[in-house]
């Protein structure tokens, strides 16, 4: 059986774990088995699989397979996609040519309504489910740890401290957070710095439960929450001293990452500060397949020089870089132990299938950020010349 066949030289090449497979056809193998030592996990088949189809979109379909229960996994999810990533690079070596997905075929142009829509189709599954597994400031973004027994909401909290004091704001300047989430970086800039905010998401449960946040806080008269796209604002002429956005970019699209700039540059007064905080690729390559499907319709994650690279075109001046990758390792560390706990509330909301998915999303956030390409950039920009900044970086850790 040749689907079985490729199973078994594909496993016999893994290094460095030792796990155990039951295949659809009843039989048990061990693989990199050590003497009288438990597996650290154990896969089961629960049904042939069509490698012709894994060949094709190998990330889509399996996750597809894992999603249906076709595959299940004894043991951490987490520790099996640590394996699979440390391993990929001999895997890839050995079987290159087998994979046929061509990958920027596959990379779709999103019109903005397709991608409103799927922005939409991410966030309005309701607060309710993501309170579930959230810290209590519902900040769905990666959090900034200054020791790694700091706990979820400390570290969104600590997140939101250290980008506002990048954006070195200053008593009645006006701030607009572009994907304002659930208002936790707009209450905080409001009541730390009195200034007034405006904050936009395309979400309308981001809308209403930003909002009650708000009226809970008694910031009425000085955090505006609106359902409107950062393109529509960009052409009603309202300019802003400084501007953020956290975790929205990867919404934007590859072909409309100049239009985001573009954007920025008409709102953004001369002198003002931007800050970009986003999910970077080391590289440029397309999204994953079965994450575009599932859970980020039309999503794109760009490399960091194709951020940079569109700086100088609207005359923006790169003034600070940091790279916070590892923190969304431990921020999703955190979000999975929750969700753990939480499972049969979601299986009632959803289904199996749902909670099979949020689970495999989450481990795999937890892995990608740690030992893969993938990480986190806020990047601080000028328009034109700032020289009103401190001249050093330690206005930002005081």
């Amino acid at each position: 059986m040749l689907e079985k066949k490729m199973l078994e030289l594909i496993f016999k090449n893994i290094d460095g774990v030792n796990f155990e497979v039951n295949y659809w056809d009843g039989e048990s193998k061990k693989y990199c088995s050590k003497e009288k030592q438990k597996p650290d996990f154990k896969i089961t088949f629960n049904k042939q699989l069509d490698l012709n189809e894994i060949r094709k979109q190998p990330q889509l379909k399996l996750g597809e397979y894992y999603m249906k229960g076709d595959i299940e996994l004894e043991g951490s999810l987490r520790d099996f996609f640590k394996q699979a990533v440390l391993n990929i690079s001999n895997l890839d070596k050995k079987f290159k040519g087998y994979y046929t997905d061509s990958f920027w075929d596959r990379q779709k142009e999103s019109s903005f309504d397709e991608q409103k829509q799927g922005i939409q189709k991410h966030y309005e599954l309701g607060n309710d489910f993501f309170r579930l597994w959230q810290d209590e400031t519902m900040t769905y973004s990666c959090a900034y740890f200054k020791s790694k027994d700091d706990n979820l909401k400390q570290a969104q909290l600590q997140k939101n401290d250290h980008v506002l004091k990048k954006l070195n704001l200053n008593t009645q300047e006006r701030l607009l957070d572009i994907g304002c989430g659930w208002g936790s970086l707009a209450i905080r800039a409001a009541k730390r710095y009195d200034v007034d905010v405006l904050g936009i998401t395309l979400s309308q449960k981001q809308v209403e439960g930003a909002r009650k946040k708000v009226a809970e806080h008694g910031l009425e008269d000085k955090v505006e929450i609106k359902k409107q796209d950062f393109r529509d604002l960009a052409e009603l002429n309202e300019k802003f001293d400084k501007i953020v956005s956290i975790g929205m970019f990867e919404h934007v699209g590859k072909e409309h990452i100049p239009k985001y700039f573009e954007s920025i540059d008409k709102m953004l007064v001369p002198g003002g500060l931007s800050l970009l905080h986003t999910i970077t690729h080391l590289k440029e390559q397309p999204t994953n397949a079965w994450l575009e499907k599932y859970i980020f319709p039309w999503g794109y994650i760009p490399s960091l020089r194709e951020i940079v690279w569109e700086l100088p075109e609207n005359n923006f001046h790169l003034l600070d870089v940091e790279d916070i990758g590892f923190h969304y390792s431990l921020t999703a560390e955190h979000w999975a132990d929750n969700y753990e706990k939480v499972t049969e509330q979601v299986r009632e909301k959803f289904d199996d299938e749902f909670v099979r998915m949020w689970r495999l999303f989450l481990a795999g956030v937890v892995v990608s950020f740690r030992y893969t390409g993938i990480s986190v950039h806020q990047l601080l920009f000028s328009k034109g010349k700032n020289i009103e900044l401190p001249l050093t970086r330690e206005y930002i850790y005081k």
